[in-house]
């Protein structure tokens, strides 16, 4: 067995969910393969999912990289979407190469995911044209959301907005919920079903029923990051109980 892959997390301080479902799914690959994983984290000042304090944390994810780097991370991830999607179309290419080069300015060279943009890329690797989504965000940040994504080629049918403003009460938020709100989206001309756009609104959970329910392939946030993760690490992307694009079907 080789050494464990160290995953970094550049984290949002009032997040308590990509610590848990991002690491509950790489531990689940000790089930089907040897490899093992730490975790670590740095984290940005954020409390109130609004546009002020989205931007004033994004320029926080600078220090964050280069403190991880400082660890030698095998791969760190942007734990926070819609700060992303908050500053303009195409911004998770922006961030991805600026962290990039603040890990190389540290001595290292560490491929970064953003939750974004991992979102994006995994739903085009499906062939995902048209998607149904839930977002806990406030309306106008879940139009941003939808904007963002309608911007990358892929249209958004129907959404649901939870319209949750502290990001604390996001992470409470019980993913036992989902299920029942995702069946109030109109799926019928969907690809595919985003269940939670928020890495911070739990919901790997649900997964598997909301996917047994509406009969599509259901994705989150924190599952697509964990996707790219996997690839950019080189490794199977096949994880247990995490829906059908860690299936490893799309390997």
């Amino acid at each position: 067995m080789r050494k464990p892959f160290r995953i970094g997390q550049i984290v949002p301080s009032s997040n308590t969910t990509m610590e848990t479902e991002i690491p509950a799914m790489l531990r689940a690959r000790g089930l089907i393969s040897s490899e093992s994983f730490t975790f670590h984290s740095s984290r940005m000042r954020m409390k109130h999912v609004t546009p002020s304090e989205l931007a004033a944390m994004d320029e926080q994810s600078d220090r964050c990289a280069a403190e991880l780097a400082d660890g030698r991370m095998d791969v760190l991830g942007y734990a926070c979407l819609v700060a992303i999607m908050a500053m303009g179309a195409g911004y998770h290419r922006v961030s991805q190469a600026r962290l990039q080069a603040r890990t190389r300015e540290a001595g290292a060279d560490i491929p970064v995911i953003t939750s974004a943009g991992a979102l994006i890329d995994s739903l085009h690797l499906i062939g995902a044209r048209r998607i149904a989504l839930v977002a806990p965000y406030m309306k106008p940040l879940t139009k941003t959301v939808i904007d963002y994504i309608e911007a990358e080629g892929i249209a958004v049918v129907d959404h649901v907005a939870l319209e949750i403003s502290d990001n604390l009460e996001v992470g409470r938020h019980d993913p036992s919920r989902l299920p029942d709100i995702a069946r109030r989206l109109d799926v019928s001309t969907a690809d595919a079903v985003v269940l939670s756009a928020c890495v911070q609104m739990p919901s790997l959970s649900a997964v598997s029923t909301a996917e047994a329910q509406l009969r599509k392939p259901v994705v989150t946030a924190a599952i697509a990051t964990t996707f790219q993760m996997l690839k950019a690490l080189d490794l199977s992307t096949n994880v247990p109980g995490a829906g059908a694009l860690l299936s490893g079907a799309y390997a």
